[in-house]
């Protein structure tokens, strides 16, 4: 007799309509296309080209790539990054040399040559387009963050 309120409810719940069907779900980085289907991959938009150093918003970040990249050989037989961010190219290219960090391996021990795993540059650097973002961002660097005035004390409560 217990089962019988159990089997009601099950009853009951799977007739209501879901609030969202997978049909109707709209992801913002998908758009349109179902779920089941893969999506056309967006056009291709002209990257900054302005050669200026951006600021970086946290300690650590890689710089972002300032320049088009478009047609540069990047694998394991060629880098046309080193081309001009080689240590013994800086001079002629005024490009800025690549951190003595892509020097060291994993123990820190530096090397004559670039390190393997600092190799493929994009795996960190990556170009910029002036494009508006996917999804909402709120990120405040951290300058940004220290140079705020910090909230107002709550008042206290006397018992």
């Amino acid at each position: 007799m217990k089962k019988a309120p159990t089997l009601l409810c099950m009853l009951l719940l799977s007739q209501l309509p879901l609030s969202v069907s997978a049909a109707e779900f709209q992801d913002r980085m998908r758009g349109p296309t179902p779920l089941d289907q893969t999506a056309p991959p967006p056009p291709i938009v002209n990257p900054d080209n302005s050669d200026v150093r951006r600021s970086r918003n946290y300690a650590m970040q890689p710089p972002v790539v300032p320049h088009k990249i478009e047609g540069y050989q990047l694998d394991k037989n060629a880098n046309r990054c080193m081309m001009c961010h080689a240590r013994t190219r800086t001079q002629e290219s005024q490009a800025p040399m690549i951190s003595v960090t892509h020097f060291m391996d994993r123990e820190g021990n530096f090397l004559a040559e670039l390190s393997p795993r600092r190799y493929f540059c994009l795996q960190c650097h990556v170009p910029q387009a002036n494009l508006n973002p996917l999804v909402d961002n709120e990120f405040k660097d951290v300058d940004t963050m220290l140079n705020q005035a910090p909230p107002a004390p709550s008042p206290v409560r006397k018992k």
